[in-house]
This record gives C-alpha cells, sequence and structure tokens, in this order.
C-alpha cells in the first residue's frame, strides 16, 4: 500500500506553534489552564502543544490523558487527574486526527459533566467526514480525503509526520 507524506516534521513543528499561539489569544486572562489529550497519539499531540504554550506565556498548564474506547465510545471515560483539577478552568482537549468525530464527541460530553471556565479542541488534521455535529476550534490542516483513505500520524523522535494510506 503506498504512502503519501500529507505533513512532515517542520511543518507538524510550525502548527503546534501556531495552534500553541492561538491558545494562548483564546486563554490570554487565565493563571492556568488544562491541556486534555486522548490517548495515544492525542496525548503526545497534547504535550508537544504544551510545551510550546509554556515556552511563550506565563500560563501554568496542566497536562491530563483522556482515555476513551475507540472500539467502544459509550464506555466510561477517564482522565489521569481529577475531576477537581480541572473543574473551573479552561480546558483544551486534542486529539490528532478528527475523522467521523466519534472519539472527540465522546471526550468533550465527558468534560461537560463539570462546570469550566471555556472549553475549546484541537486536532492536528481535520478529515472533514464527520457523522457527528462537532468541529475543531484549533487544526492544523484540513484534508478532504475518500473514505477508503487512511490518515496516520507517527510521533517519532525527530521524525514526526502524517501520511495518507
Amino acid at each position: 500500500m503506498s504512502q503519501n507524506i500529507i505533513l512532515k516534521q517542520i511543518e507538524i513543528e510550525h502548527i503546534i506553534k501556531r495552534i500553541a499561539f492561538q491558545i494562548y489569544e483564546t486563554f490570554v486572562d487565565e493563571q492556568s489552564i488544562v491541556i486534555a489529550g486522548i490517548s495515544a497519539n492525542g496525548f503526545v499531540f497534547a504535550k508537544k502543544i504544551a510545551e510550546s504554550l509554556t515556552s511563550i506565556s506565563a500560563i501554568q498548564v496542566e497536562l491530563c490523558e483522556v482515555f476513551i474506547d475507540k472500539i467502544n465510545p459509550t464506555l466510561p471515560v477517564t482522565t489521569s487527574i481529577d475531576k477537581k483539577e480541572y473543574q473551573n478552568k479552561g480546558l483544551v482537549l486534542v486529539d490528532d486526527v478528527l475523522n467521523s468525530g466519534t472519539t472527540l464527541v465522546y471526550g468533550v460530553r465527558h468534560f461537560l459533566d463539570v462546570p469550566l471556565k471555556k472549553f475549546k479542541t484541537a486536532v492536528l488534521i481535520d478529515r472533514n467526514h464527520k457523522k457527528y455535529p462537532v468541529k475543531a476550534d484549533f487544526k492544523g490542516i484540513s484534508l478532504s480525503t475518500s473514505l477508503l483513505e487512511h490518515v496516520n500520524v507517527v510521533f517519532e523522535n525527530n521524525n514526526d509526520h502524517a501520511f495518507l494510506s
């Protein structure tokens, strides 16, 4: 199966920096925010955004890993930090690829049980194949693909990339 590179390391670095600035602009009045990454690649992407945000602002950033069963998203969603840690704070839910919207919408639903000051979403790649009414507030790129194509994001040491297969 052939692979078409759609994002290279340098492009992903630029996207991370741009999203960090967009988050800073949105949450500029906040003392602290929570960056919640959906387990695996979403959490890796969230960590990279948090590092970039910390380097450009004085906002305290707390990382949170969000565990969602992608096969059965109706199962309870859990997080690496207690609900009290993000209650009444600004929160950004992060994932690598927004495909059908299933994972993101169940992640959003989990956080709606707790009062938040502000709630935004961020993705590296938006596939535009949503079956749920969910959108990314901050996105790296929008990509129109066929339903048969698959987007893969690889986070490797100095070789981050995304490809279409």
